[in-house]
């Protein structure tokens, strides 16, 4: 069955990657901003174009550097409770939360004193926006490590989204395993995938 909104026209595979994205996950997207039904016309009408929405009502979103993200990501599908959506954008990774987590995580990082252990991280909350990756991206060569890309996509109209005590946690572990971490360089875990079967 067909990710992507049932008004866009399929693309071939070998251009495009529908990435997860459902009708019921973009419009879930799509009700974050001002004005929702423009969102989804402009995404009927181009499928690979990002757009900027705004945190703070329907979502919250924790950047992290790329390799802590992952990190923490992987602690939440192996270990916690899994994710929310979650996208990759130039470098970084963008945890979709519960609205509220961008003003109440940085005040409960401090209280653990994990120091260089956990990166700055940057929390988008009300008054903030954040460019959100399209329900298809393009997957040619050239471009494939340029583009923002859903790495767990969203593809429910009431997403489960971790709030701030879950993100301490899987920052506190993911803090953890740097300060363990082998002088060995680890895998490339690009290709693994999460299963949202599992989200709550």
């Amino acid at each position: 069955m067909s990710t992507a909104h049932p008004h866009i026209a399929p693309a071939p595979h070998d251009r495009f990657d529908v990435s997860g994205v459902t009708p019921e996950g973009a419009a879930w997207l799509a009700s974050a901003g001002t004005y929702p039904r423009s969102t989804v016309a402009h995404w009927e009408s181009r499928p690979t174009a990002p757009v900027v929405l705004p945190c703070g009502s329907v979502f919250d979103v924790v950047n992290v550097p790329a390799i802590f993200g992952r990190r923490m990501l992987d602690r939440l599908w192996d270990e916690g409770p899994g994710s929310g959506p979650v996208a990759s954008h130039r470098g970084r990774m963008l945890l979709f939360t519960a609205p509220g987590t961008a003003q109440r995580l940085p005040s409960l990082l401090q209280w653990e004193e994990w120091g260089p252990a956990v990166p700055p991280l940057l929390c988008h909350g009300s008054g903030d926006a954040v460019t959100v990756p399209a329900p298809m991206t393009r997957s040619t060569p050239t471009d494939q490590h340029l583009e923002s890309r859903w790495v767990v996509a969203p593809d429910t109209r009431h997403p489960w989204l971790p709030g701030p005590e879950v993100l301490l946690w899987a920052c506190v572990r993911a803090a953890r395993a740097t300060v363990r971490i082998s002088i060995f360089p680890s895998a490339d875990q690009d290709a693994k995938v999460y299963d949202v079967s599992r989200r709550r």
